[in-house]
């Protein structure tokens, strides 16, 4: 079932009821892109939450011809631009696919079905929140007592198929550096 990733990931809650695996079923769908695909668009409205299945996603942010990656997704992440998926506004990022990717969305009308037919998917989404709201003050934390070195090193131990997979670029804006410093901090991690 191509759900089954996502099945997984909801039951580390607690049991998912049959009738929520129905209508979750019903509301997610299975969709795959190919690397550089562009999933949401910066000044656009949001149209989805992304699981992924497989793959990795970056979202970033472009101003006066600089990228400033605020997500990274990989296998059993959520990703979307919040702001705009809740509030309907229109985006402040782009979500685009740098490798080719398997997905299961859901559309913003299918999201407020569940929430009015699933109790488990309420409370599902409320710990959803608290989880990414303390996921933005960790990373706000950590850009500002944390070295580059000590962030490149966190992401390293915590996330290391990101490492091995995205773009040093990428990584580097993450962490709130230049690709260039990123190269100087692995050679002295590495060597």
């Amino acid at each position: 079932m191509k759900l089954s990733p996502l099945l997984r990931y909801l039951s580390g809650l607690h049991p998912l009821p049959e009738q929520d695996i129905s209508l979750i079923t019903e509301c997610f769908k299975y969709e795959s892109f190919t690397r550089n695909t562009v999933l949401e668009a910066q000044h656009q409205p949001v149209e989805k939450l992304y699981f992924v299945v497989e793959g990795f996603l970056v979202a970033f942010t472009e101003q006066d011809d600089h990228r400033i990656i605020t997500q990274l997704a990989t296998t059993n992440h959520l990703i979307t631009c919040f702001e705009s998926f809740v509030q309907g506004s229109v985006s402040t990022e782009t979500i685009r696919c740098i490798s080719d990717c398997k997905i299961l969305s859901v559309n913003k009308q299918d999201y407020e079905k569940l929430h009015k037919e699933s109790s488990f998917w309420t409370s599902f989404c409320r710990k959803l929140n608290e989880n990414t709201i303390l996921q933005y003050q960790q990373r706000t934390k950590d850009m500002q007592i944390l070295s580059a070195e000590d962030r490149y090193l966190k992401i390293l131990s915590e996330q290391p198929e990101m490492v091995q997979n995205v773009p040093v670029q990428y990584i580097a804006s993450y962490i709130g550096v230049k690709p260039e410093s990123l190269s100087r901090i692995r050679k002295k991690i590495f060597s």
